[in-house]
């Protein structure tokens, strides 16, 4: 073999190794490309920690697969068979453990932080579902919905949901802006922020919380505080008892008693944050379109 002949080989041989190397090493790495872009396997065993959770998952076509939950968790009537592990603030991790879930639905705001942690320090896997304003409530469904592999289901109660709040936003976010204070306790006395869902339904309906600027989701607040504030309308929800309106009765000189404009509406359907939101904003919507026309009657 000439000099040439024998050097070109002593080449070709010292650039194949490497090559066939690095042909190695690229194959490896798009083998682990495609195995991270593969879609996870759709959750078949769910844990959820918050009642509204509970029944979004239901909504998202999931509830057959929610093998545990919190107390409270009574809507609809399946949710009442599934294994309790706690409430809103204890949780049995044992319990959860030995549920098995793929995943575990925690509540923003709702779920503690130090709950999430713990869950994830013992190797389980949380998923967060926001639901702090409206939109979180059809985003919330198709995250379920994507986790359970029910996305058609939970694409379309979301839409669903969506153009029922887009029609109430049409309908009355331009009629004539009312000041409302929403009871959802009367002893003690509490009410909501401008952070807090249902102050975004009161302005869905064209209504202003007078208590907005709040900086508690859920604050107390005194008897004086609202006389102060005088709203339009007080509406009386949540675990505010029917006669806990009769704190005001008597204070005549309020716009809201002087008006007749004390009412009181479904708590679920617009204390829960999920496509029940729809009626209960539905509701309200109506609750403050006879408060309108009270003061126009009034009006002289």
């Amino acid at each position: 073999m000439g000099a040439l002949a024998h050097m070109l080989t002593i080449r070709s041989v010292r650039w194949a190794r490497p090559r066939r190397v690095c042909f190695s090493i690229r194959s490896l790495l798009l083998l682990l490309g495609l195995l991270s872009a593969l879609p996870a396997a759709a959750a078949t065993r769910i844990v959820s920690l918050a009642p509204n959770l509970t029944e979004l998952a239901f909504t998202a076509g999931a509830g057959k697969l929610v093998v545990g939950t919190v107390e409270y968790s009574d809507y609809p009537q399946a949710a009442r068979a599934i294994p309790r592990i706690g409430d809103a603030f204890r949780i049995d991790y044992e319990r959860v453990l030995a549920l098995q879930p793929d995943v575990v639905l925690a509540w923003e705001p709702g779920t503690p932080q130090p709950v999430v942690e713990r869950l994830r320090s013992l190797q389980v896997r949380v998923q967060i579902v926001r639901t702090r304003s409206l939109a979180d409530i059809a985003a919330g469904l198709r995250q379920i919905g994507e986790l359970a592999g029910t996305q058609a289901v939970a694409e379309r109660q979301a839409a669903d949901f969506e153009q029922h709040i887009e029609g109430l936003r049409q309908q009355f976010a331009h009629r004539t802006n009312l000041t409302v204070f929403l009871q959802i306790n009367d002893r003690p006395l509490y009410t909501i922020n401008g952070q807090q869902i249902m102050s975004e339904v009161i302005a869905l309906c064209g209504g202003r919380n007078v208590f907005a600027d709040l900086n508690d989701l859920a604050p107390q607040v005194s008897v004086e505080a609202v006389i102060a504030a005088d709203p339009d309308v007080i509406v009386a929800t949540g675990d505010a008892r029917a006669e806990g309106l009769d704190l005001w009765r008597h204070l005549t000189y309020m716009h809201a008693v002087r008006d007749g404009n004390l009412y009181s509406v479904l708590p679920d359907d617009l204390a829960r944050s999920t496509t029940r939101l729809a009626a209960g904003a539905r509701s309200l919507c109506l609750t403050l379109e006879t408060a309108r026309q009270k003061r126009l009657e009034k009006t002289p």
